[in-house]
């Protein structure tokens, strides 16, 4: 995650990560707001489906999109 970016948006990493980039602070869960939004958006689902499962403290994080599995968000992704 990389948060003030100047362009918010979700993308994959050489490495096979996605990364997704916020124009939100990181200060009282304002980013983690924010992807959980950009992911929901572009997976086309409810921002409540969309969990961090691990890292809200972290630019590295877990991310669990309900009903769905890993194959279609990543097909909805990319």
């Amino acid at each position: 995650m990389t948060t003030r970016a100047r362009r918010p948006g979700v993308s994959l990493g050489e490495d096979g990560v996605v990364r997704v980039a916020v124009s939100a602070p990181p200060v009282d869960g304002a980013a983690n707001e924010a992807v959980r939004d950009a992911i929901a958006k572009v997976v086309g689902v409810g921002k409540r489906s969309v969990r961090i499962v691990s890292g809200e403290k972290s630019r590295d994080k877990q991310v669990a999109v309900e009903s769905l599995e890993w194959d279609q968000v990543h097909e909805r992704l990319f």
